[in-house]
This record gives C-alpha cells, sequence and structure tokens, in this order.
C-alpha cells in the first residue's frame, strides 16, 4: 500500500504517460511506413506476373505467326509478330527493371532475354529465308525441332519466374501481417500503460474525484462510439467485399468473352484455313498433309483449352441451363478426372444470379480441395431448401482435418466464407481427423416476384 501510494503521488507519473503516448504515437507511424512500403513492394510482385505472361503471349504470337506466313504465305499472319517485336522491348524493360531491384533473380532474368532474343531471332531468320525463296534453308530450320525446344525453354523459365514471384509476394504478405500484429502488440501494450500512468495520476488527491468521474464518462462515451464505428467500418468492409467479389466475376466475364470472341474466331479461322490447305497439297505432298493434320490436332487442341478456360472463368451451363444442371456436369466431369464417387441430391431452389454463383463458386472450391486434401473415396453433394433458406452442403469421408489449426487450404475456406457472407449467407465447416469433412452453407431465397 505504502509504494502504491508513492506511486500515486510521484511527480514523475505524468511525464510518464507523456513518453509513453509519445512512444505510442511513434510505434504507430512506423508502423504505418514499414507496412506501406511492404504493400507497394507487394504490389509492384502482382504487377510483375501479367507481364511476365504478357511477354509469353506476344512470343506465342510471333510463333504462331511466323506458321501461319510460312504455310499460307498471307502477309496478314505477320502482323501478330511485327505487333510482339514491337512490344515486347518495352515489356523487357520493365521487367528488367523490375528484377534489377531484386538481385537473387537477376540472372534468371539474364536467362530470359537471352531466350526471347534467340527465339525472335530465329522466328525473323525463318521468315526472312521464306522471303528470300530458300524454302529449303526455312523448312530445314522448322525441322531441327530448335523452336519448339526454345519455346519449352522460354515457357520453363518463365514459370521459374512465376514461382519466385509467388513465393515473394507470400513473403511479402507475411511481412505485413508481422508488421501489422507487431504493432497491435506493441499499441496495446502502450495503451495499458498509458492508462495505467493515467489512473494513477487521476488518483494523487481526492480533490480530483470528480474530474476523474467526468473523465470516465467521457472514455465510455468515446468507446460508444467507436463501438459505432466499428460496426460502420465492417459494414463498408463487407460491402467492399462484396464489390470485389463482383468485380471480380465481371472481370471473369468479359475476359471469357473476349477469349470466346476473339481467341474463339482466330482459332476457328485458322482450323478452316488448314483444311481448305489440306486439300491442295494432300496429293502433292505427303509430308506437308502430315503437317497440315498435326497442325489441325493442334488447333482442336487448342479449342478445348479455350473451351476449358472460358468455364472456369465464367460457366455458361450456369447462365444456360440453370444452377442444377451446372451443378450436375460440374459433379459429373469431377468424378471423371478425380475417379471420387459422388452422390448428388440437387434440387431447384430460388435463388437471386449472384447467390446462385456463389453456391456454384463454393461447391466448385470444395471439390477442389477434396481432390487435393482429402483422399476422399465419396462425395455426397446436396442443395435444397430448408427453414426457408437455400441450404448447400459438400462432405466427404476423407482424412479430415482439425479446424482449430491452420491447414494449407485455409485460404480457400476463408474465401468461401467471404463470398458467401457478402451474399447475406452463413458458412458452416465442419471437420474432424479421421471423420471426413462437410462444407455447407445458407443463402437467403430470392424474393418471390
Amino acid at each position: 500500500m505504502n509504494l502504491a501510494s508513492h506511486v500515486r503521488r510521484s511527480p514523475f507519473v505524468f511525464p510518464i504517460a507523456v513518453a509513453v503516448a509519445l512512444a505510442m504515437l511513434i510505434l504507430s507511424e512506423s508502423s504505418y511506413w514499414r507496412s506501406r512500403g511492404e504493400m507497394e513492394e507487394l504490389v509492384e510482385l502482382i504487377s510483375a506476373r501479367p507481364k511476365v505472361q504478357r511477354m509469353l503471349l506476344s512470343i506465342t504470337d510471333a510463333e504462331t505467326g511466323q506458321r501461319g506466313y510460312l504455310l499460307t504465305g498471307r502477309t496478314e499472319y505477320l502482323e501478330p509478330f511485327r505487333n510482339a517485336a514491337e512490344s515486347l522491348p518495352e515489356t523487357l524493360e520493365w521487367l528488367r527493371a523490375h528484377y534489377a531491384r531484386r538481385p537473387e533473380l537477376r540472372p534468371a532474368m539474364a536467362k530470359l532475354e537471352e531466350l526471347v532474343a534467340d527465339k525472335m531471332s530465329e522466328v525473323s531468320d525463318t521468315v526472312r529465308l521464306y522471303d528470300e525463296g530458300r524454302h529449303e534453308a526455312w523448312r530445314a530450320v522448322l525441322q531441327t525441332n530448335i523452336g519448339q525446344e526454345r519455346m519449352d525453354a522460354i515457357r520453363a523459365q518463365v514459370e521459374q519466374l512465376l514461382a519466385d514471384e509467388a513465393k515473394a509476394g507470400e513473403l511479402a504478405r507475411r511481412q505485413v501481417h508481422d508488421s501489422l500484429l507487431i504493432s497491435r502488440l506493441g499499441i496495446a501494450t502502450l495503451t495499458a500503460l498509458s492508462l495505467l500512468a493515467l489512473f494513477l495520476y487521476l488518483r494523487q488527491t481526492r480533490a480530483l474525484e470528480a474530474t476523474r468521474r467526468e473523465q470516465q464518462q467521457a472514455v465510455q462515451a468515446e468507446r460508444d462510439q467507436l463501438e459505432v464505428e466499428v460496426q460502420r467500418r465492417t459494414a463498408e468492409l463487407t460491402e467492399l467485399s462484396r464489390h470485389l467479389l463482383s468485380a471480380r466475376e465481371d472481370e471473369r466475364s468479359r475476359l471469357a468473352r473476349e477469349l470466346h470472341d476473339e481467341l474463339g474466331a482466330l482459332l476457328t479461322t485458322a482450323k478452316l484455313d488448314s483444311a481448305r490447305i489440306r486439300t491442295r497439297v494432300a496429293a502433292l505432298s505427303p509430308e506437308a498433309a502430315e503437317r497440315l493434320d498435326h497442325l489441325n490436332d493442334t488447333l482442336n487442341r487448342g479449342i478445348a483449352l479455350k473451351r476449358r478456360i472460358i468455364e472456369d472463368l465464367r460457366p455458361s451451363s450456369l447462365s444456360n441451363l440453370g444452377l442444377v444442371a451446372a451443378l450436375e456436369i460440374l459433379l459429373r466431369e469431377f468424378e471423371q478426372s478425380a475417379e471420387i464417387e459422388v452422390h448428388a441430391e440437387l434440387r431447384p431452389v430460388p435463388l437471386r444470379p449472384d447467390s446462385e454463383l456463389t453456391v456454384y463458386r463454393l461447391v466448385q472450391e470444395a471439390l477442389t480441395n477434396v481432390s487435393k486434401y482429402a483422399r476422399a473415396r465419396s462425395v455426397r453433394v446436396s442443395l435444397a431448401v430448408q427453414d426457408g433458406m437455400a441450404e448447400v452442403a459438400v462432405a466427404d469421408d476423407g482424412v479430415g482435418f482439425d479446424t482449430r489449426q491452420q491447414k494449407s487450404s485455409a485460404h480457400g475456406l476463408l474465401g468461401m466464407r467471404y463470398r458467401v457472407e457478402a451474399a447475406g449467407g452463413l458458412l458452416k465447416l465442419q471437420s474432424a481427423p479421421g471423420r471426413g469433412t462437410r462444407v455447407g452453407a445458407t443463402l437467403p431465397l430470392a424474393p418471390a416476384p
């Protein structure tokens, strides 16, 4: 008691409180600037991925234009090659500047630049040989498969760079998280010390009792105001999450439409041209006919790949056939590819279009987790109306996991939760080691017309 009384009467209590407040301010500002720098670095890392992919797409377009020109002699096929030659220097300059700040990736970038230069040189040389009428020479270059080897090397180098970017992005994200956590703990500690110093200061004399009670009331009022502010900010973040999900789906739809319209038209035109050329050269050159058959098979695979990508971006069956039919198609394809028995109990439920897409994405993500982690023999998927709400569930008989521990698939589950909550629903996760996993969600029904 004597020690507490001495501390309360000490003239150093208020200066300590001021020092703690200044320390809190310094900690807050330093954490802000550190987190801001890490976020800017993360944004730049994210920006590098589309640049690398755009470079690979330009090289692929250049090679496609080269092959089309060599096969047909039509100059319009050189347009992708010219566009790639014009856009590649700017893209490589951006990537060079980006990786200049990352010494560990400079050798990989230098190797990629060398591969790109070799590939563009090879494409230019074959076109030049063709223009000069040296057909045996450019055919000899193509038959060496050096172009394919260089493209494979470029793709491998691009995949390595993208993998390194992904690792760096994850490291930056963890650094931001650690910075925020340190800031939070530091501010909490300093806040506690400030409150303690303030409490001791206010108890120095009995004459300040009334002031202390008034200040307590002011603190309570401020807390109430902060609670209202927290609720408002929570509502804003929820709305932002809903907007970001909507924007992502809109972007997926736009990209799917562009792939369907632009790439589909290009592939179809190339296939028709290949068929017309084959009818003319099949009798004259069996070797050319064989190469055209190979080209036709490649175009067919490209068309199939385009369709799969479009379906992944925006399932057309959902818009054309409805939710139940789209889920049946998804489950049938999953059963065939994963070789896992699927039991479905799907009933039509009245949902808004955005809620239908939420249900579809939830089932899709849950099936992806099953195929990656569950080691299940069977999966049961259900969709029905329960207690005035739409209820969807995906349950497997796999290995399960402890929901109290962080798992590698937790980001997918977190994405499910945000998506469902943005649609006004509730996500439920049930799992235990050796007892399988059940992912369920309830969503509001669409209002009656």
